[in-house]
């Protein structure tokens, strides 16, 4: 028909537009299986377990969602650290028949679900003090089939089974002898000895020293040191923020032997006692902040002090200086009202070293040592307000330094020599009696202590290492604990400073030596 025109299909544009909305419209596809869960080559595994056999190492790419994994025939012998943090829901963990030696201390951080744990069938000897206390819900161990050590390290695990509500499996000991194949459940927590104790290196001052003597003074806690090397009596001072000895002052002694400080009606005096120049008394001056020269001790009397001792008796306050001179004596001093006057001589020209004040069953008595002969005790007489001469402790025909301590109700008396054994004597009523001999060549200094209610004994050697002795309460005896390296110790000398417990070993051919009691668990 001539009137109608041909109809035109879409242009070239809108075919272009139509091609753009079908690449807009949504795409629909098949629905993807889900995602297998990872497995190391050396395990199988399923959403929720897992079953390693020969793994080098706990398998770290595993499903977060397991809560139960067993480790057969491992290739390694430590567990280490956090080595199942990355499983935070695991329930069962099995690991019997490895060859575990080592357990970390935080192994089984983070496992706050497990209920079940198998460790049995390893090579164990010990586990980490409270290796289970973060498995709250844990309801059966098995530690079967190891070597357990029930030494002090499986204390708590004793503690543990005691209180614990899980389910463990008898255990075995397998050392030491005497509790060889014994339940671990049923040790006794008694037979546990794991409390132990050491001396350890804590200062060193760095010069030599003859006596060491530390007092308190005004709240504060002080030293004086005898040092003839560089002619001074030195004073230190206890810091307790530092927790350190520090320099305070000196007092000039260009030979002193014994520095004896004594706070006599709230007013600090030092006796300083020398070889040479004689020997003099210094008051502390708080308001000048120094020590002033308060008097001398006569030089006729006191020719060669070795020893100072100060004590008081029915309130009155005394001192006594040993003199190791052959024209000299050993002499006694009072305080009266502004000084110290001489008041008895006791035992001339004996050569005397060393001076033990004694007040036991209301008897004062000064025990005098020497040289040259046995030691000499001296009782006090309070109708002639003097020592008298008691007797001598005649098992021991010289001794270089007397000191006394007390065991329960008895009293002893320890005695160094530099020729022969050094003695523990224990008084038996009316005489000493020999309980025993100490090895001590070249013996010049020794000095029961009590640290904590611990007793030892500190005896040095010009010639050996000083030994350590610690007081067996059932053998009535001391035995060897430790030995330290100091070299030539003219005394000892035991400060406790705060929670610090010191020992001081003054030297007079090295420096002096500064050591700190510890106490060591070994259960821990």
């Amino acid at each position: 028909m001539a009137g109608l025109r041909a109809r035109r299909g879409p242009g070239p544009r809108l075919l272009a537009l139509l091609a753009l909305g079908f690449c807009l419209m949504p795409q629909v596809s098949a629905k993807r299986p889900p995602k297998t869960p990872p497995c190391p080559p050396s395990c199988s595994c399923t959403r929720d377990t897992a079953f390693c056999v020969d793994s080098k190492a706990v398998p770290r790419n595993l499903p977060s969602e397991v809560i139960s994994l067993t480790l057969v025939n491992a290739a390694f012998s430590e567990i280490q650290d956090g080595a199942f943090s990355h499983l935070p829901l695991l329930q069962f963990l099995l690991l019997n028949s490895n060859k575990f030696t080592l357990i970390g201390d935080n192994a089984f951080t983070g496992l706050s679900h497990l209920q079940y744990l198998s460790l049995a069938n390893n090579n164990l000897q010990t586990l980490p003090r409270d290796i289970f206390r973060p498995l709250d819900i844990l309801n059966d161990l098995d530690l079967r089939g190891n070597s357990l050590n029930c030494d002090c390290k499986v204390k708590w695990l004793v503690e543990w089974l005691a209180h614990t509500n899980t389910t463990v499996a008898p255990i075995y000991c397998a050392s030491p002898p005497r509790f060889q194949e014994h339940k671990v459940q049923d040790l006794p927590l008694r037979e546990f000895d794991c409390i132990t104790t050491d001396f350890v290196l804590y200062q060193t001052l760095s010069f030599p020293a003859v006596s060491a003597e530390p007092f308190l003074y005004s709240s504060d806690l002080y030293l004086a040191l005898a040092q003839p090397g560089v002619s001074a009596c030195t004073i230190l001072k206890w810091d307790y923020v530092e927790r350190q000895l520090r320099d305070y002052d000196r007092i000039p002694a260009p030979s002193a032997v014994h520095c004896k400080p004594m706070v006599v009606d709230s007013q600090l005096y030092v006796v300083v006692a020398q070889l040479f120049g004689g020997s003099y008394i210094y008051h502390w001056d708080p308001n000048t902040t120094r020590f002033t020269k308060l008097q001398d001790i006569d030089p006729q009397r006191v020719r060669k002090p070795n020893d100072l001792e100060a004590f008081r008796i029915d309130g009155d306050w005394y001192f006594a200086v040993a003199d190791s001179s052959k024209a000299g004596a050993t002499s006694l001093y009072r305080w009266h009202q502004n000084g110290f006057y001489s008041h008895q001589a006791l035992h001339p020209w004996h050569r005397d070293t060393d001076l033990e004040f004694v007040d036991g069953e209301g008897k004062p008595r000064l025990i005098v040592s020497s040289s040259s002969q046995a030691p000499v005790i001296y009782q006090w007489s309070r109708t002639q307000k003097q020592f008298v001469a008691q007797g001598e402790v005649t098992q021991v025909p010289d001794a270089q330094a007397v000191k006394h301590f007390r065991a329960g109700r008895d009293s002893y008396l320890c005695l160094s020599r530099y020729i022969g054994d050094s003695k523990i004597l224990r008084w038996e009523g009316t005489r000493f009696s020999e309980v025993q001999a100490l090895p001590s060549r070249g013996s010049l200094a020794l000095q029961p202590f009590l640290v904590g209610g611990r007793r030892y004994l500190a005896l040095g050697s010009d010639f050996s290492f000083t030994q350590i002795y610690q007081w067996d309460e059932g053998r009535q005896k001391f035995v060897r604990f430790q030995e330290l390296a100091v070299q030539a110790p003219r005394a000892f000398c035991y400060m406790p400073a705060g929670d610090a417990q010191l020992l001081l070993a003054p030297s007079f051919k090295g420096q002096t030596l500064v050591y700190r009691h510890v106490v060591v668990d070994l259960s821990a």
